[in-house]
């Protein structure tokens, strides 16, 4: 729970962020990090047009500068996009300065006012200065389908255990993710629609 949900010590150094939507509202929002690939983006699309869901893609600006046909879909298909950094830079190992740079050269390819730090981590600097641009998006609950230590049963496992009303749920469309999601996403679609979730987008 430690990693799956965020602590409130971290939600109370990014105040302003979204963390978690309206608790009195029976709904989710689902998003997706680091796409768009071709190796994990057109099943991710295809499985929520399946289930008739729209989810917000946080996009990092590198892989949608070489796949613009995805980001393309992506936007077509009626899905929200967010900033996720040109290449997926984390901003406690950069300047101020360059991280900025970073961020603008993205949403030049995305044209967004929504942003999600890579690694949910920014310097208090870049945070104020980003929050009076952007709305910025952290979560309520992280899937970890990354991670090499938990299969496709435990992720949705995560989904089942976590998930509350105004919950910003993370996958993340990437490789790490994507043979656990082939399992993991559409289980998780269905349990979330059998619990009468309705899916919003920022």
């Amino acid at each position: 729970m430690i990693i799956e949900q965020p602590s409130k010590w971290l939600r109370w150094i990014y105040p302003s962020a979204l963390w978690r939507m309206d608790a009195t509202e029976h709904s989710v929002y689902l998003t997706f990090d680091d796409g768009p690939i071709p190796e994990s983006t057109p099943f991710i699309l295809d499985t929520l047009r399946e289930f008739g869901i729209k989810a917000t893609f946080f996009v990092v600006g590198e892989n949608a500068e070489r796949y613009p046909e995805l980001l393309k879909r992506i936007k077509e298909e009626g899905h929200s996009v967010g900033n996720h950094t040109y290449n997926h830079m984390g901003s406690l190992r950069h300047y101020v300065k360059t991280y900025l740079k970073n961020v603008e050269r993205c949403n030049e390819l995305i044209q967004s006012d929504l942003f999600r730090p890579p690694h949910g981590w920014m310097w208090l600097s870049v945070y104020n200065i980003l929050n009076k641009r952007y709305k910025i998006v952290m979560w309520d609950l992280v899937t970890r389908d990354y991670s090499r230590l938990l299969n496709a049963f435990d992720v949705v496992r995560n989904v089942i255990l976590y998930t509350r009303n105004g919950s910003i749920i993370t996958f993340h469309d990437s490789l790490k993710s994507i043979e656990k999601l082939q399992y993991a996403l559409p289980a998780s679609l269905r349990y979330l629609k059998e619990k009468g979730y309705e899916f919003k987008t920022f």
